[in-house]
């Protein structure tokens, strides 16, 4: 069956316009929109993070990742502490100075999955989540 309507490029424009939003949030005079999306995520998980979770959320090389990781310790969001017993692994720890922009962070990316969403019945939404899976995993 062949559509008028082509998912890579429907998903690349998705993917454009939440950048831009994300970018425009309040924070960007201090972070960029990949930093406050990193920190969003960090913000939000329980226990040790390291590089390799900030690869897999967000399918970044470890080069990006780490080039990304080195701008957020440059500007005091995050610092990266060795383990003991493995200094090749570094914990990523945010900041106290990261940490005061939590609530404003966490309120713009509520505030924007509930604009994206806004009107999208449940069920639409899971059928939409198994498809994008389904994609992701057609690709990888």
């Amino acid at each position: 069956m062949i559509h008028n309507k082509h998912a890579a490029r429907y998903v690349s424009k998705l993917s454009n316009k939440l950048r831009r939003r994300i970018d425009a949030f309040s924070c960007r005079d201090r972070m960029s929109g990949a930093e406050g999306r990193v920190l969003h995520f960090l913000l939000t998980q329980q226990g040790d993070l390291f590089q390799n979770d900030i690869e897999e959320e967000y399918s970044l090389r470890p080069s990006t990742a780490t080039e990304l990781l080195k701008k957020m310790e440059h500007h005091g969001l995050i610092r990266r502490e060795p383990m003991s017993g493995d200094a090749r692994m570094k914990r990523i720890v945010v900041s106290e100075e990261a940490l005061g922009y939590r609530q404003q962070v966490l309120q713009d990316i509520l505030q924007l999955e509930e604009e994206l969403t806004r009107g999208i019945p449940e069920k639409d939404l899971d059928v939409f989540f198994r498809v994008i899976e389904q994609m992701m995993d057609n690709i990888s």
